[in-house]
């Protein structure tokens, strides 16, 4: 499902990620940890086709993105990966509704609101899909989110530090949340956290250094 060779990153001379040799199969859960500024979110963007890497070969589902360009890139991304940044990253003012609707369009898909409303359904927010980000509480935009994250069914479903700020609670929640979708889906889950709450939760891990 994703398979790493010989990567590496910089930000002008600043090394920012190294990853000599990477596997995961299709349906797994990996953890990426590793300190501020190990390259977490780094991966994360480079898997996701929004980095492209100084070195090194990445190939996801089969693809290799080295090999994808401009609108190529952006159709493959909205079909076959779905990510839940640290900022969520909700358009403000769009329905609930109207932001899973932009993923799909994104994607070149199909505008299917029965599959959006199923979604919203299964994360609990489907009461919520004519509402506007800012009239929904923390945990509601976060459920949202990850709602758009999935509505297309992707293959490879990554988050970026879901925990942040987030008390025990929330954050057991957040996790649950992103693993039950991942099942759901039968996608390859990728999280990328320092937090040990996190950590604890997942059999397969990634530490960068």
């Amino acid at each position: 499902m994703i398979a790493v060779r010989g990567l590496a990153h910089r930000y002008g001379a600043a090394p920012a990620l190294r990853l000599a040799e990477w596997r995961v199969a299709q349906g797994e859960r990996w953890a990426v940890l590793g300190p501020s500024g190990s390259g977490k979110s780094t991966l994360l963007h480079i898997l996701a086709g929004l980095v492209r890497p100084s070195e090194g070969e990445v190939e996801v589902s089969g693809q290799g993105l080295g090999k994808l360009r401009g609108a190529t890139l952006d159709r493959w991304r909205g079909a076959t990966v779905g990510i839940v940044l640290q900022a969520l990253h909700l358009v403000r003012h769009l329905s609930v509704r109207d932001n899973l609707r932009l993923a799909q369009y994104l994607a070149h898909l199909p505008q299917d609101d029965a599959r959006i409303d199923d979604t919203l359904a299964s994360l609990g927010v489907g009461g919520k899909a004519t509402r506007r980000p800012p009239e929904l509480s923390q945990g509601e935009r976060q459920r949202v989110a990850i709602a758009r994250a999935v509505v297309n069914c992707p293959k490879l479903l990554l988050a970026d530090e879901p925990t942040a700020n987030l008390d025990d609670a929330a954050a057991a929640l957040a996790v649950d949340l992103l693993t039950e979708q991942a099942a759901r889906q039968g996608a390859t889950l990728v999280v990328a956290t320092h937090d040990a709450r996190v950590k604890a939760k997942f059999r397969e891990r990634l530490e960068l250094a």
